[in-house]
């Protein structure tokens, strides 16, 4: 069997993660449980609205902590020691000139569940972040995305 792709994640969303399956699992599985015990109380199960709906609680829950666990697994943290500003990486911020429109924008470049376009924090599995990924200060990089083709050059590469 080939080895599975490890994802790359910095520390800060790597702890996000880790919180949120603690959060699920201790947390959101109790207060469901007693959601469910609660409903039980109402008596007949198969027409109580309120058990049926805390069972697809706990059904979307587990699901999720499913999901955190082998996501989780999957995942390869960057080392501090290994980000470099020499390229564009994992755990950097490039700061670029969008060259069709003449503004500068600075992305910071995180793991795919770090991301958060809205905020500048762009996925290294992203159009953009795939483009940027690996090049150097000066480098002009073009970018197909939905809304056509963009054309960037790198100014600065940060931690």
């Amino acid at each position: 069997m080939a080895e599975q792709h490890k994802k790359r994640i910095t520390r800060e969303g790597l702890q996000k993660l880790q919180d949120e399956l603690d959060h699920r699992l201790s947390v959101v599985r109790n207060e469901i449980a007693q959601e469910i015990e609660f409903a039980r109380s109402y008596g007949d199960l198969s027409e109580n609205a309120e058990y049926t709906e805390a069972k697809n609680k706990q059904t979307e829950n587990e699901t999720r902590i499913a999901y955190l666990e082998d996501e989780i697994s999957r995942l390869e943290v960057v080392s501090e020691e290994d980000i470099t500003t020499d390229v564009v990486q994992v755990g950097t911020t490039v700061r670029v000139k969008n060259l069709d429109r003449g503004i500068e924008i600075e992305y910071a470049i995180v793991g795919s569940n770090e991301s958060d376009p809205f905020n500048n924090r762009i996925s290294d599995e992203s159009a953009v972040g795939k483009a940027l990924v690996g090049n150097k200060i000066g480098t002009k990089v073009e970018v197909e995305v939905p809304a056509g083709i963009l054309h960037f050059e790198i100014l600065d590469i940060t931690r």
